[in-house]
């Protein structure tokens, strides 16, 4: 092989070999990524939503316990939280006293333990509480016992649950009797208190 084509030679590798480099290094590289990091989401806690705080109604009337005067018995709003009707008229038949006294008799406090029971179902109501006298002694003298007897229902009524304001005591002395003063049974039956709504 002569120097010409030793050269030529040499010349054709050169040239595929700077073909080989170039075509290396113009290869389509992919491209470098940087790993993208997702922007962090801040969780914001919403405040709980606090449930405002029932009012107790015992009975269930709709009517709470802080405005109903009749807590434990159904009654309407117009009427104090109470039922408009009572189960039965008052019978203060059995409130009485004895001879010349305004202090009750204790068969007399059952009757207005159920007495005290139904004024309550009457909420905001007044009533009356009348008080008699028999027609012993002098007139003045009924007529402040009969006060005292009124005053002594009223203080027992209000011990078992019933608001002062609605209780008006009233004597009647000896002006009102029920029976006849003649007999010792009329006489008790005159010693008594009536309880009335105020009209």
């Amino acid at each position: 092989m002569n120097i010409k084509q030793k050269l030529n030679n040499f010349i054709f590798l050169s040239a595929l070999c700077t073909l080989a480099v170039f075509y290396g290094s113009c290869k389509a590289k992919k491209p470098v990524t940087t790993p993208t990091q997702e922007p962090t989401k801040e969780v914001v806690e919403l405040p709980k939503k606090v449930e405002p705080v029932k009012p107790i109604d015992t009975d269930g009337d709709g009517v709470p316990d802080d405005r109903d005067d009749c807590p434990e018995i159904k009654g309407s709003e117009d009427n104090g939280g109470c039922p408009k009707e009572i189960d039965k008229p008052f019978d203060s038949k059995n409130i009485q006293f004895e001879f010349n006294s305004s202090v009750l008799k204790t068969s007399s406090y059952a009757t207005l333990e159920k007495i005290a029971f139904q004024i309550k179902k009457y909420g905001s109501t007044k009533f009356i509480l009348s008080g008699n006298s028999s027609a012993e002694g002098t007139e003045n003298r009924n007529m402040m016992l009969s006060i005292d007897r009124a005053n002594a229902v009223k203080s027992y009524l209000v011990n078992n649950g019933i608001a002062s304001d609605k209780l008006i005591t009233e004597g009647l002395g000896e002006s009102k009797p029920i029976a006849n003063n003649a007999t010792e049974e009329g006489r008790i039956l005159n010693r008594r208190v009536e309880i009335a709504i105020q009209k």
